[in-house]
């Protein structure tokens, strides 16, 4: 008989019984049946295992309590402030959760999965109270350097804030891949914002990889979301790679460009247009009102041959003309998403791909780790170097040494 090998790494919780009866299952107290296994003829073999047992080891849905079994009691105590105060809307306990998450320790990122069920289930009981709808609008923001994406996010969350809105802003800085720094400057850019008591901002570095961004600002926006933030602004900075990551972090994408000279379409990758849902021309004020128009016109007919229907329009955030309309816009889209069922169906792919963006970067630290190909690293990044090695021909040994220790 075939045993799946889900099973084989945890025989110490299975115990086996064969029958040549019919296929039942079988429910007791103390057990937990899986089912049937595998059968020959009339011959049936099902495998039980302790309830608890099963819990700790295969459940990944376990209650938060459960899991606060493994953790010191500094470490709940921690936990459970940090949950008291955020659910209350505390900024303080807010930006010490994200500086858990965000943390690269394999023990502060223990405590910080236990946090963020707790915040998730907390998360799930708000929605229900809510007739299932999303407790917050996640919006991403992306543009080139000169945009005006700080001047359009103050006077954007002003005019929120100002409307009764909690407004929370995830920067995302890329930082140096070298010396790990970057600028993280949006602070001092939204002053006026930073200083509004219904009004988060956030930057975070990014470590120099795509998956850091990927991991610390789901998970943010997860502890925002707790936090009695019902508008979320993810802001990225370029039209590089990391904006494809932040697409599948939030309900609606926003490309912000500045009415500049040149060859515009040129300057944007067209995968960064066909993910945008808004394309807002900044800075149509003054003197650069000609340049807006002709960059909007060129905008709405590149729309067309990509048969997208996002919407195109000018704005400026200088003088707060067309931020009401856009406002009223992005709502309109949020509506027509709940209405359709896209928006549920949207985030819960989000949550599938944020689950393999973890396990693609968990899986490449143990293999860096891994007692058989950290030695051998070294030695075959120097012949790559050196040109002795074919990069291809160095990943297969590494690779090979890998699965042979296996």
């Amino acid at each position: 008989m075939r045993i799946p090998s889900l099973l084989m790494g945890f025989p110490r919780y299975f115990s086996r019984r064969t029958y040549f009866t019919n296929f039942h299952f079988v429910s007791r107290a103390d057990f937990l049946c899986i089912g049937s296994l595998a059968s020959v003829h009339h011959c049936r073999t099902e495998w039980m295992c302790s309830s608890n047992g099963l819990r700790r080891e295969l459940c990944q849905q376990v209650a938060p309590e459960q899991q606060i079994e493994g953790l010191s009691d500094r470490e709940q105590r921690l936990v459970d402030r940090l949950y008291n105060g955020l659910i209350q809307g505390h900024r303080a306990c807010l930006a010490e959760a994200i500086t858990l998450v965000e943390s690269t320790q394999s023990r502060k990122k223990k405590v910080a999965q236990v946090l963020l069920q707790k915040v998730l289930s907390y998360n799930r009981e708000q929605e229900k109270l809510n007739q299932g709808k999303p407790l917050a609008f996640r919006v991403g923001l992306s543009g080139p350097p000169g945009a005006g994406k700080s001047t359009f996010i103050e006077c954007f969350g002003k005019m929120l804030t100002e409307r009764k809105h909690k407004v929370s802003v995830l920067a995302v800085d890329p930082s140096s891949s070298t010396s790990g720094g970057s600028l993280l400057g949006d602070k001092t850019r939204m002053t006026e914002l930073s200083r509004d008591m219904n009004a988060y901002i956030r930057p975070s570095p990014t470590s120099g990889t795509l998956g850091g961004v990927t991991r610390t600002t789901n998970e943010a926006i997860l502890l925002c979301e707790g936090g009695g933030y019902d508008v979320v602004l993810v802001e990225t900075v370029g039209v590089g790679q990391s904006e494809f990551a932040v697409a599948d972090m939030v309900d609606m994408f926003i490309l912000l460009l500045p009415p500049a000279g040149g060859d515009e379409l040129q300057g944007i990758k067209r995968g960064i247009i066909e993910m945008a849902d808004l394309v807002a021309i900044n800075k149509a004020d003054g003197d650069l009102v000609v340049a807006a128009r002709r960059i909007q016109a060129e905008y709405i007919s590149a729309m067309k041959l990509l048969r997208k229907r996002s919407k195109v329009m000018r704005i400026s955030a200088k003088t707060g003309e067309g931020i009401s309309d856009m406002w009223d816009k992005m709502t309109e889209f949020r509506d027509l998403m709940l209405t359709s069922g896209e928006l549920v169906a949207k985030r819960r792919k989000q949550q599938k791909v944020w689950m393999w963006n973890l396990i693609q970067e968990n899986m490449l630290e143990h293999f860096r780790s891994h007692l058989a190909v950290r030695d051998k690293i070294p030695l075959l990044e120097e012949k790559v170097l050196s040109g002795v090695l074919s990069p291809g021909l160095a990943a297969d040994l590494l690779l090979k040494a890998f699965k042979d220790s296996l």
